[in-house]
């Protein structure tokens, strides 16, 4: 069986892609087949940074992608609110349209696989992965359940009428991470969930996160055999996988979470910008910025920017929850 990695990027969130790459050869091997698609055409300096690496590829079957901008499209189409919400926030079109081409990954050339974002980091070993799969159609390892907010519209009373309490409790993933099987969605199934969306589901969805929203309402909707293992392994097995986790430790460019090595590392909330401008020299606190550095300069420790001075401090992305803990403790600090 023919197995691989996908991510998706564009020139924009190159050092981000090849720091993916590198962590990727460092964890598992130089022969793990990767394949990139495209987010948009912007793709020149992704193509030729590539170019000396035989196992990644730039995912070209222009049918295919065509195929999954349409579908998505057709979607966006009948919600009701999505593109009044994206024009009010100065988004033209479709909002982030080529997030959607993740789903290239369902036509591609791999049997079974593992999707990443570009801001990941691999740092373990995914052959228990891989084994899942053995048993299970979809496979992830999140904490994304705890927050169903940026998932669907949890205002909505619908929600609660198309999905059970059961699955909105354990079934939300987050869309950075996971692994299943080529053409796990048939065309048939595909024709079958737009019905749904056209006669009234497409309201449960959530325009802010196009993609993870679309992504999780195929899977729960299509009834697959699901598997999370940060629920399903034994707790003193799981860990965190997001930056906004502060207690992280590094050993050896690896991090750690009380002792325990994290599959993945996902700069969540990391703005792409911030990423680039760190490369380019400018001295930004990004969390768990050396972890990045390291892997993203694996092949050039030379290039590698020496950032002086005081660093400048980066606000993240925080969800609802987690600003109001922050001002909380702010609250008790000046208590």
């Amino acid at each position: 069986m023919k197995v691989g990695i996908y991510t998706l990027g564009n020139d924009v969130v190159l050092d981000q892609i090849l720091a993916l790459l590198n962590s990727i050869e460092a964890t598992v091997g130089p022969d793990m087949p990767v394949c990139i698609c495209p987010y948009d055409d912007q793709v020149d300096a992704l193509r030729a940074a590539i170019s000396s690496r035989p196992q990644v590829s730039l995912f070209d079957d222009i049918a295919t992608i065509q195929k999954w901008d349409t579908y998505a499209k057709a979607i966006w189409d009948v919600h009701p609110t999505a593109h009044q919400r994206w024009q009010a926030a100065g988004s033209q079109g479709y909002h982030r349209l080529g997030t959607h081409r993740r789903f290239c990954g369902f036509d591609g050339p791999f049997e079974a696989f593992i999707y990443m974002d570009a801001d990941t980091l691999l740092l373990d070993q995914v052959s228990d992965v891989f084994q899942q799969l053995e048993t299970h159609d979809w496979v992830v390892y999140d904490f994304q359940h705890k927050d169903p907010s940026h998932v669907y519209d949890v205002q909505s009373s619908r929600l609660y009428q198309v999905f059970s309490p059961q699955q909105l409790q354990t079934q939300i993933f987050c869309s950075g991470f996971y692994a299943t099987r080529r053409q796990i969605f048939s065309d048939t199934q595909l024709a079958e969930l737009l019905l749904h969306l056209q006669n009234g589901d497409a309201e449960i969805l959530y325009s802010q996160a196009p993609d993870q929203t679309i992504l999780n309402y195929m899977v729960m909707k299509s009834d697959l055999r699901f598997t999370n293992l940060a629920l399903q392994r034994p707790p003193d097995r799981v860990t965190g996988n997001s930056v906004t986790s502060p207690h992280f430790e590094i050993r050896d460019h690896i991090v750690y979470d009380r002792g325990k090595r994290l599959q993945y590392l996902h700069y969540i909330g990391v703005s792409s910008k911030l990423f680039k401008r760190v490369c380019q020299g400018e001295n930004w606190a990004i969390p768990y910025r050396d972890v990045f550095l390291h892997y993203r300069y694996r092949h050039a420790p030379a290039e590698r920017p020496s950032l002086t001075g005081r660093p400048q401090r980066y606000q993240p992305h925080l969800t609802r929850k987690q600003r109001f803990k922050q001002r909380l403790f702010r609250a008790l600090g000046r208590a």
